[in-house]
């Protein structure tokens, strides 16, 4: 099998991250039921390639994301950072014997769970009573509805993980330690130059990674997705360049995403030249330690072909990045698909390919384009008459 790990760095990332994530969740589901629609139903859609197999502590299976997400202390909402499958342990202060003094605890409130996230929970505790009575369903006692759960989503979404279904392993989420969330302040090149190499960062981050890549049969690249318009863009820069040094016969597919908030208009010509400034340098350094590189972020996707069906709110990352992480999904699928044998059936699937022959594909033998560009339908033509013209001509 040839594993693809993916690196999530920045806000809009992980926003980008969490709705790809609960499409890949969907498709689990659906190809599960019984009673689903056999088109979801793909044999040679291997999901081994992104996801991981691995057990809790209690001995229970798991099948979480092969991911590492890089993001903001505080950036992960209710949810923490050891994930939600595995036990966090004990919160009570351990006890330091070299210090007979007082010792105080100093403790944020947690975040609530908004409404679509308690009725996750409900649901799995609805499931385990199911399952602990027999099959026997009961009725919960406070329903959460449908449209509320919309209208949550649709107007109080604060973090990216408030609309994730996804459970996550504890190697996953990385909070960079001392950057709390403020987007306004952590937005050039300048400022996030050193982040990577503070305070043993770039070791802990390397050794997340390193945990995906080392329990990988055959890795076949990394699909990073990064924030290049804010501090996070060189902290990622940093990175890839250690990546690069680490897993040096390993392509890198790296997509430049940028939110809604960095297209806004700047009130002096100071700050324009600074974020030309900014641009410049960024594209510059990711570019050299990446494979190819694909630009992501539209300054305005409401007025865009791509939304003519789509009701978008540009102001709004949590519907721009639903758009680019629908495309991001159908870009990764041919990566998870069985190769072809002489006997395969046409119409089940096509197009299998690796992350470098994606590239090579792309870019050519010698890279002569290593800047692709992303184009989306939506919802997508009919490739069905496509198919029967090719079997045609293949008959």
């Amino acid at each position: 099998m040839r594993e693809i790990v993916t690196v999530q760095v920045g806000s809009f990332a992980n926003f980008i991250g969490s709705h790809f994530w609960n499409f890949q969740d969907e498709m689990l589901g659906l190809a599960a039921d019984p009673y689903g629609d056999p088109v979801f139903k793909i044999q040679s859609l291997n999901m081994d390639v992104i996801y991981r197999t691995g057990e809790t502590h209690q001995g229970t299976t798991s099948y979480t994301p092969r991911l590492l997400s890089i993001d903001f202390q505080g950036s992960l909402g209710s949810v923490s950072s050891k994930g939600t499958l595995y036990s966090e342990g004990s919160n009570e202060p351990s006890e330091v014997v070299t210090w007979a003094g007082h010792v105080s605890t100093h403790a944020s409130e947690p975040q609530n769970k908004n409404l679509f996230l308690q009725s996750l929970y409900q649901e799995e505790q609805d499931v385990a009573l199911t399952n602990g009575n027999n099959g026997e369903a009961k009725d919960s006692q406070h329903e959460i509805q449908d449209t509320d759960i919309v209208r949550c989503l649709d107007e109080g979404v604060q973090f990216w993980t408030d609309f994730s279904k996804v459970h996550y392993h504890p190697q996953s989420l990385y909070e960079v330690n001392g950057l709390w969330m403020d987007v306004k302040q952590f937005d050039n090149y300048g400022i996030g130059r050193d982040v990577f190499m503070e305070n043993l960062r770039g070791e802990e981050i390397s050794d997340k990674l390193r945990f995906f890549v080392e329990e990988c049969d055959h890795i076949q690249g990394f699909q990073f997705i990064v924030d290049d318009s804010g501090g996070f863009s060189p902290l990622a820069a940093d990175f890839l360049e250690s990546v690069s040094d680490e897993y040096t016969n390993t392509p890198v597919l790296l997509y430049a995403v940028r939110g809604p908030s960095s297209h806004m208009s700047l009130s002096s010509r100071k700050q324009t030249v600074v974020r030309d400034l900014h641009d410049a340098v960024s594209f510059s350094r990711l570019s050299s330690f990446c494979k190819m590189i694909v630009p992501v972020g539209l300054p305005s996707l409401s007025r865009s072909k791509t939304s003519t069906f789509l009701n978008i709110k540009d102001e709004n990352p949590y519907h721009c990045s639903a758009v680019y992480a629908a495309a991001l999904h159908s870009t990764s699928l041919p990566f998870r698909m069985e190769p072809l044998g002489p006997t395969a059936d046409l119409s089940d699937v096509f197009g299998a390919v690796d992350v470098n022959g994606f590239v090579q594909m792309l870019a050519g033998q010698s890279r002569q384009n290593m800047v692709a560009i992303l184009d989306v339908a939506m919802p997508s033509p009919c490739l069905s008459g496509m198919l029967e013209t090719r079997q045609a001509i293949l008959a």
